[in-house]
């Protein structure tokens, strides 16, 4: 929707007076199409979509969106067709994301863009392969799936005649490298997970280029969707849990949150059959989160009284975050999930499996290039040894689970059977 046909509110986030449920409307401080700061390579205007539609359009019809199909989450494919893999954790994330940009006034497109892309630069076998590749150049710049996702969307998708990459939009790029906030300080030294190793290089090469604001919060959209990540994580990895057996109702009911939520399903429906009560906490689950954050921007949106995309940037904190009382429950769900799902002692040794497969490919083709295929291997002798392992990170964390594997059984006499 154009600027000059956009709706503001009249305070803070809420919308304007005799607007129905899901009835759009834009506040001032939403990002619009109209004045994107644009691409790093210019292209003319399309006759009918908007820049963050042409995002969102572009990131569907990548190569590396189609693999989110064969990368899973927690459990590897055999696991059974119920689980969670990428794709499906993407899609439930964009979903949430423009439920909550609706709500709260700011472009559903470059939220959902900003969704479908958030993993585009995960391994294959979930964090477990990260780690693993993560050890494996330790001594060449490290491994960030973050990083990645930007390599993925400036550099190593090749679908266009012009650029390299998808060639996104300015907002677009920004939110995904900023998907867990500032990533310096005003100072300009590196934050939080990057405070020790530094910003990775993929992200300092691309600042060089097209600067993208590093020391500021990402758009409210951008926080939107990353927090739209952490409900639909936290939603469906107790949903997966259940249906895998790792623990039961019983074991959930050590999280206040989700005991309270549990407690009201029996009192509405007693003796309700177990799927439908793992549904119904899932359902609430994502119900009581998105409320929440819905409530909890309206909140700081008024109290910082927003007057364009660029003041949110500016400020202090985000704007679009859980309540205290959430953040805890949020904390509390994430502390229950990490024994009893991730380290559960079903999932370790698949995890140990998985890992010992990124280790023996990198292994391989780090001592001998000549093994990956030919438009991956092409050049590697003029590379130093750098660029070289980095050619070699890339080829590997574009791999599906099940190609990864693939190559192991080509390149190795016994492949691990990840069960």
């Amino acid at each position: 929707m154009p600027h000059s046909q956009s709706q503001s509110p009249p305070r803070g986030a809420l919308p304007p007076e005799g607007l129905e449920p899901g009835e759009r409307w834009r506040a001032p401080y939403a990002c619009r199409s109209s004045q994107s700061r644009g691409r790093l390579v210019g292209e003319p205007a399309s006759a009918t979509r908007g820049e963050f539609q042409r995002d969102r359009d572009r990131i569907i019809h990548s190569t590396a969106f189609r693999r989110l199909k064969h990368k899973t989450q927690v459990f590897v494919s055999h696991e059974g067709d119920h689980y969670r893999t990428r794709l499906t954790h993407t899609i439930e994330v964009a979903q949430i994301a423009r439920a909550l940009a609706r709500a709260l006034g700011l472009d559903e497109d470059l939220a959902e863009a900003l969704a479908l892309a958030h993993d585009l630069g995960h391994t294959p076998f979930g964090h477990t392969g990260e780690d693993a590749l993560e050890d494996c150049m330790a001594a060449y710049g490290g491994f960030d799936h973050n990083a990645q996702t930007l390599r993925i969307v400036t550099r190593l998708e090749r679908r266009y005649a012009d650029f390299d990459g998808l060639n996104l939009s300015w907002e677009t790029l920004e939110g995904l490298v900023k998907h867990n906030g500032p990533l310096l300080g005003h100072d300009g030294q590196p934050l939080a997970r990057y405070a020790k190793a530094g910003i990775p290089a993929a992200i300092v090469e691309y600042q060089h280029r097209q600067d993208l604001w590093l020391d500021s919060y990402a758009s409210a959209e951008a926080q939107a969707a990353a927090l739209a990540d952490d409900i639909a994580y936290n939603a469906h990895d107790i949903d997966d849990g259940l249906r895998a057996g790792l623990f039961g109702h019983a074991e959930l009911r050590s999280v206040p949150f989700l005991r309270d939520l549990l407690e009201e399903i029996e009192r509405l429906h007693p003796g309700l059959e177990t799927p439908r009560l793992t549904n119904e906490l899932v359902r609430r689950v994502i119900t009581r989160f998105v409320e929440d954050v819905i409530g909890e921007a309206q909140l700081r949106l008024a109290a910082l009284a927003p007057a364009d995309a660029d003041a949110i940037r500016r400020a202090d904190a985000p704007v679009v975050a859980f309540s205290p009382a959430i953040e805890t429950a949020d904390r509390d769900i994430k502390g229950f999930l990490y024994p009893n799902m991730y380290r559960h002692p079903r999932i370790t040794p698949i995890r140990e499996k998985a890992a010992q497969v990124v280790r023996d490919l990198f292994t391989r083709f780090a001592a001998e290039p000549g093994t990956m295929p030919a438009e991956w291997a092409a050049g590697c002798d003029g590379l130093d040894e750098p660029r070289r392992m980095r050619r070699i990170a890339d080829y590997i964390a574009g791999m599906t689970d099940w190609y990864a594997l693939d190559e192991h059984r080509r390149l190795f006499d016994a492949t691990p059977a990840l069960r």
